[in-house]
């Protein structure tokens, strides 16, 4: 298989990439980032780009790929809508478009979050939604991943300070949730392999909550 990732940099895009450079059956990975990865591997390219919403000048070189794994994200809070919907809806939606033109085929698979809907009341949660449906109305193979509480592993990193805060303070826990709540937590490594899952062979539903992931 042929990957792009999205948000190569981010905690969940960390997972992503480390699971798609370690799996035997993906022969090439690219990166769409704005600052590089740090990351050397014989199957990884990257190209960086500063308008995530206008993807035409790389347009050549996202041709003949298997899957995308879009995990590029920022939280909402200090956010306006306008905001938000530019980073969250705009880019996920422009990729998808594009690259619906060029490999109609192709597994897209956007990471929204437990409590996507479209039809929330909360503005995240709305707007999210409204990108999944976008994406699954655009390609066969399209998915909303819905992760809940996402532990990092493998030395994955939010670039969020507030978050990496969080998680840290959260890290002891982590054992009593994995057993006695499973169906609301993931890990980065779990969830990169549910992603390649997808790839090679699709879920029963577009819709992909926690549980299912894991």
């Amino acid at each position: 298989m042929k990957i792009i990732i999205f948000g190569a940099t981010g905690m969940v895009g960390q997972g992503a990439l480390r699971e798609s450079l370690l799996a035997a059956d993906v022969e090439k990975v690219l990166a769409v980032v704005r600052k590089p990865t740090g990351v050397r591997h014989p199957k990884l390219e990257e190209i960086t780009i500063e308008d995530f919403a206008d993807l035409t000048p790389i347009k050549d070189q996202l041709r003949g790929y298997d899957a995308c794994f879009y995990c590029l994200g920022v939280s909402s809070v200090g956010l306006s809508e306008e905001a938000y919907t530019r980073i969250s809806y705009d880019f996920p939606v422009a990729a998808a478009h594009l690259l619906a033109e060029l490999n109609p085929e192709m597994t897209f698979l956007y990471v929204s979050g437990a409590g996507t809907n479209p039809d929330s009341r909360t503005m995240w949660s709305r707007v999210k939604g409204r990108t999944e449906v976008e994406i699954i109305k655009t390609f066969p193979n399209g998915y909303g991943f819905r992760p809940g509480y996402i532990q990092p592993t493998f030395g994955a990193t939010s670039k969020t300070g507030l978050y990496r805060a969080g998680y840290a303070l959260t890290a002891p826990l982590m054992p009593l949730l994995m057993r006695f709540v499973p169906k609301y937590v993931t890990s980065t490594d779990r969830l990169g392999r549910a992603m390649l899952r997808a790839a090679r062979t699709g879920f029963p539903t577009h819709i992909v909550e926690n549980a299912d992931l894991r």
